[in-house]
């Protein structure tokens, strides 16, 4: 089972004081690896909370977890004791400094600045409305918040969103995988499938009533066999033994030409 990043799973290591903190900055300084690897460490609490900041921008917390891990690093590398401040507030921007230009530049399609400093905007403002509302804020909402039209808050956001790809699984159940491919269809001419749809609604009314009923919600209502099999109070195996059954008089059909949706998906993996 994959785990998602939380809070509860990350290493635990002891917070450093402000002077073990700055003893270890030193000792890393000057080659120190294992000093280094400890305010790395621990400081990850401090990455996860600077990461939720970021949760609604369509990236995994995974990465941009690892992300603000590199910020860390580099504000290890190059803080600087002149500056006579505590380590985390000079790490603090560098961590967040690192994320934004990570999602600044990864995205495939190129955004209008513009677009990009408005969804900036509304996050921040979807963030502060959330916390005072204690509910996800609307788009309306967060519209009248920032003074902007709700249409270019729209605009923006969807022009953000990364490219979908046509081979992107939308369903996935027993049998084989449902692909955006699958769903995408010529608008501008015919339907060529409605002689198939017509044959195969004929086949149907033929079938008795109960294999009708298990194709029926087993590939246009979406239901796996263990959920018919509850439904119809029958086991998974009985249920599997009707839709072969069922599907196999359609082939066997004349009216059915091998053409249909239905058919076609068969029992490729049921044998």
């Amino acid at each position: 089972m994959i785990q998602r990043l939380t809070e509860m799973n990350l290493p635990h290591f002891p917070l450093l004081s402000d002077k073990e903190m700055m003893q270890n900055l030193h000792a890393a300084k000057d080659g120190d690896a294992e000093a280094r690897e400890r305010l790395i460490n621990c400081n990850l609490k401090l990455i996860f909370n600077l990461v939720q900041r970021f949760a609604h921008r369509g990236y995994e917390i995974e990465d941009l977890f690892q992300i603000g891990t590199i910020g860390l690093i580099k504000a290890i590398d190059k803080f600087d004791f002149t500056y006579g401040v505590k380590f985390s507030t000079y790490a603090v921007p560098m961590i967040i400094g690192e994320i934004r230009r990570f999602l600044r530049d990864d995205h495939p399609v190129k955004v209008p600045r513009s677009y990009k400093e408005l969804v900036y905007k509304v996050n921040r403002a979807r963030d502060e409305l959330s916390a005072t509302l204690g509910r996800e804020a609307t788009i309306g909402e967060i519209a009248i918040n920032i003074g902007v039209d709700r249409d270019e808050i729209v605009a923006a956001l969807e022009a953000i969103q990364s490219p979908t790809s046509i081979y992107d699984t939308l369903y996935q159940d027993d049998s084989d995988p449902i692909y955006v491919l699958d769903q995408l269809s010529n608008e501008k001419g015919p339907d060529p499938s409605w002689f198939e749809n017509i044959a195969l609604k004929e086949a149907l009314d033929k079938l008795p009533e109960r294999e009708k009923r298990v194709l029926l919600m087993r590939f246009f209502e979406d239901k796996t066999q263990s959920q018919i099999a509850d439904i119809l109070q029958l086991s998974q195996v009985q249920i599997s033994r009707i839709e072969r059954a069922a599907l196999h008089k359609i082939r066997q059909s004349s009216q059915i030409n091998d053409c249909s949706d239905l058919v076609d998906l068969d029992i490729k993996n049921k044998d």
